[in-house]
């Protein structure tokens, strides 16, 4: 794939975790237009569900620097890191202040990024979330 030819993606997120805290996972694609270009799920062990939620969103701008560098939306079901990220509310935990920094300084590099916030029945949300579950049913049958 030629990255000079992405003008703009969208990224969609989720984290689960089973407990909370308790087995955690991500699911995140990564859409050029309306095609999925990248697919990812991965099990991140025991967590909370703000954290595997950061974590997705962190994963998900990490591979989308490798893409390109212009203009990503972001997109997730977690009211509250969509809020924290937009300024609306502030991040009191301090283990979610070290993972919003790290978002913040992921933003640097791309010529802009935007959060939305996303009911769970978004279609892709659909797919982020069937990507958790299916990790963390593997992992609960290991």
């Amino acid at each position: 794939m030629n990255s000079m030819t992405l003008k703009k993606i969208s990224i969609y997120t989720d984290g689960g975790s089973r407990g909370n805290p308790g087995n955690s996972a991500i699911g995140i694609i990564i859409i050029d237009s309306k095609k999925i270009i990248y697919k990812h799920g991965e099990y991140i062990g025991k967590a909370t569900n703000n954290k595997a939620e950061y974590t997705a969103l962190i994963k998900a701008l990490k591979k989308a620097s490798e893409l390109f560098h212009e203009e990503v939306s972001c997109f997730s079901d977690s009211e509250l890191m969509i809020k924290q990220l937009n300024g609306e509310y502030r991040v009191i935990n301090p283990d979610i202040k070290k993972l919003f920094l790290e978002v913040k300084k992921l933003e640097e590099n791309f010529e802009r990024v935007t959060y939305f916030h996303v009911t769970r029945e978004n279609k892709n949300i659909i797919i982020v979330d069937g990507i958790v579950n299916k990790v963390l049913d593997e992992v609960n049958m290991c």
